[in-house]
């Protein structure tokens, strides 16, 4: 069944019509909730909200536009709201501990025998400086390189200007430039 199709039926009152819509998205959208909030139990709750939001607001969203990205819209922003809050009740060393283990069990992609150690070395110090963006900076992140968001989508979908969102990208990148610096130039 095609997303216009579960939408339909959505907005006809058949709960049946969630289904589909669950089995596409629901995959992705933990993945990206996952890596904003750093926390897996966290990240399934939001999506499973996020699916309840989709049932209650049905009748609002316009069967024009596709379904996708407004789905993702409502979950990376309710993710960047929980981690935001998160960040203000934990301390930098324990969001690095449970940010680390799920930033490695993502990037995780059986490598080959010969080079897993220097992939474990080069995911640890990725991880690490990940975890040490703003919950602001990983969202954006995870939109433009996990989501291949364009920087106007965001901007829309951020209810701001695309000089936003490209300051926003920059500062981000910068960042992670200057974190990942040590492994950039051992690598040279």
């Amino acid at each position: 069944m095609h997303d216009h199709e579960a939408i339909a039926r959505l907005k006809q009152g058949d709960i049946a019509g969630l289904a589909p819509l669950v089995h596409q998205y629901q995959y992705q959208a933990v993945r990206a909730a996952i890596l904003v909030v750093r926390d897996r139990s966290a990240a399934e709750d939001i999506v499973q909200s996020a699916f309840l939001r989709v049932v209650q607001r049905i009748q609002q969203f316009d069967s024009q536009r596709a379904f996708g990205p407004w789905f993702m819209k409502i979950v990376l922003n309710d993710a960047l709201k929980d981690a935001q809050r998160r960040e203000r009740q934990r301390s930098l060393d324990q969001s690095n501990a449970a940010g680390l283990a799920m930033f490695e069990e993502l990037m995780s992609n059986e490598p080959q025998p010969e080079a897993l150690l220097e992939q474990d070395a080069m995911r640890e110090t990725v991880v690490q400086a990940l975890n040490q963006l703003t919950p602001l900076q990983r969202a954006a992140i995870v939109q433009r390189y996990y989501l291949g968001m364009s920087e106007a989508e965001m901007a829309h979908d951020a209810a701001t200007s695309p000089g936003a969102i490209k300051q926003r990208l920059l500062g981000a990148r910068e960042r992670l430039r200057r974190l990942l610096a040590p492994i950039i130039n051992e690598s040279l």
